[in-house]
């Protein structure tokens, strides 16, 4: 074992019989600067991680990673003009190793009437092929939709929101206009009642059977308003979307349209935008806690030199030569900071569990479209973190430890 570890081993554990271990009250508060502050970087990490993936997951919940579409219908109206859904586009798309799924889909607006009231809707069309992971995960009463099902009629799905505001319960049934030459009107059973939080979409969709919209539309047997894609890496969505627009540029359906595939991100920019900019604030919080737990560890250090000045004079009295003792410094820096990141790491991952498995931290699912604090505990972004407080941390001790080049042994011996 090297002399400067040995040191600063002894000088961390201390001597049992004659003298005390490093735990002046300085030296404490230097750790426990380090434990706070690596306990509020792994919190604030696994919150704005957990929050950005919540929300996303909503937004694909609802709109698929991709969607692919008629070039000359991205509007906001939710009535695209009809695309050939065939064996040959389906080929050509899942020829990208980065599609997982493939699901068409139509959308109608329509007016969904009471006795009481009214509310403006998006009803999407499904087939059998569509993921209900998302819906099954949301859904408060009732069960998914299981398309050409006729046993109970129109089938369809609605949120709470719309449940709520319309008075109505699982089970119920409720007219449908649809506004087109001419007018028409279905009526639904309500088989399943969702609710997501997110307002914006929540009081918007209401999910039925693609074969009923389709015969609203005229529309033969393979037409629908689009496809929905799933992707293996949401980190490639951009990647994957640019190489679906050259393979799809050439392509032309039985209907003659071109087809123009648009990712998630570009699909709702607003909102994506809006959570980039949450990691600017992890990095400010990250950034500002290794500072506070730097300076603490500097203060710390430089308290337990002056402790040893007399250590200190009598190592450079026997030959040490100043950097071997400032090696002692560092070590000794290191066990603390260690200790420190130990207990952050507990306080931090034991808040984390208890808040993911019992959400004590209630949110407003109007302002933040969720109703609990949420957490993402992801193990690399975590060793990252340690790996750089430690790094960064050990760093700042650098320059602290040069104080031990300024004590003299002839002085530092006689001192107390």
């Amino acid at each position: 074992m090297r002399v400067e570890l040995f040191i600063a081993k002894r000088i961390f554990k201390g001597d049992k019989k004659n003298e005390k271990n490093v735990s002046s009250p300085a030296v404490r508060i230097a750790i426990a600067g380090i434990a706070l502050g690596l306990a509020v970087m792994i919190v604030s990490v696994c919150v704005i991680v957990g929050f950005k993936k919540e929300i996303r997951d909503k937004i694909v919940g609802f709109g698929s990673h991709i969607q692919i579409t008629s070039s000359y219908s991205q509007t906001a109206t939710y009535e695209n003009l009809p695309i050939s859904y065939s064996d040959t586009l389906v080929n050509l798309i899942m020829s990208n190793p980065q599609i997982k799924s493939i699901q068409p889909f139509i959308t109608k607006p329509a007016i969904i009437k009471t006795d009481e009231d009214f509310q403006g809707v998006v009803l999407k069309g499904v087939d059998k092929d569509f993921d209900w992971e998302f819906f099954q995960k949301n859904m408060v009463a009732g069960k998914v939709l299981q398309p050409n099902d006729t046993t109970d009629g129109n089938q369809a799905i609605i949120s709470k929101y719309i449940a709520d505001k319309l008075h109505l319960k699982l089970g119920d049934r409720f007219t449908t206009y649809f506004i087109q030459e001419p007018v028409r009107a279905r009526r639904f059973t309500i088989t399943g009642i969702y609710e997501t939080n997110f307002e914006q979409y929540d009081k918007m969709y209401a999910i039925t059977d693609i074969n009923i919209l389709a015969k609203l539309n005229n529309w033969d047997a393979d037409m629908v308003s689009g496809v929905e894609l799933m992707v293996n890496d949401f980190d490639k969505l951009d990647q994957t979307t640019q190489e679906l627009f050259f393979a799809l540029s050439d392509y032309k359906d039985r209907l003659d349209n071109s087809l123009y595939p648009l990712s998630i991100k570009n699909i709702n920019p607003i909102i994506f935008n809006w959570l980039d900019l949450l990691d600017v604030n992890v990095w400010v919080i990250i950034i500002l806690m290794i500072i506070v737990s730097g300076f603490t560890m500097i203060s710390g250090l430089l308290i337990i030199i002056l402790e040893r000045t007399n250590m200190i004079g009598i190592l450079k009295a026997v030959g040490a030569r100043n950097f071997s003792i400032r090696k002692v410094f560092l070590y000794l820096s290191a066990f603390l900071i260690g200790k420190g990141m130990i207990w952050g790491n507990i306080i931090g991952l034991s808040i984390c569990f208890i808040q993911d498995k019992f959400q004590i931290l209630k949110l407003d699912p109007i302002t933040y479209y969720l109703s609990a604090v949420p957490i993402e505990m992801n193990f690399l972004h975590l060793i990252l973190l340690n790996i750089g407080t430690l790094i960064v941390t050990l760093i700042m001790m650098i320059g602290p430890s040069y104080l031990v080049s300024k004590i003299t042994p002839v002085k530092s011996i006689k001192f107390e």
